[in-house]
């Protein structure tokens, strides 16, 4: 997964929380809590890199812990709260 490209779903919005912030699939109607304000990073930052990689270096997650996040991003991938972008690279203007 680390080299893939992902998106945040289309049919996703994301709710800041103190916590970290409220995932709500309009299509699953399913209700994911992203606990931790770098996961939520993360996530947002899905769409403007070229790999799961980037987007976690680029939220400062420290290498040791990118196995733990990878698991929590399969969690959200089996909920379609994130799925594999069509074609690689960075989708311009995306600011999810």
């Amino acid at each position: 997964m680390l080299d893939e490209a992902w998106d945040l779903s289309p049919s996703v919005s994301l709710r800041p929380e103190p916590f970290g912030a409220l995932a709500y699939h309009f299509g699953n109607r399913r209700l994911t809590f992203l606990k931790r304000p770098e996961l939520v990073s993360v996530v947002r930052g899905l769409g403007s890199h070229d790999d799961v990689r980037s987007a976690l270096a680029a939220a400062d997650v420290p290498p040791a812990q990118w196995t733990a996040y990878v698991g929590a991003l399969r969690g959200l991938a089996d909920t379609d709260m994130i799925r594999p972008r069509a074609t690689a690279g960075p989708i311009e203007g995306n600011d999810t």
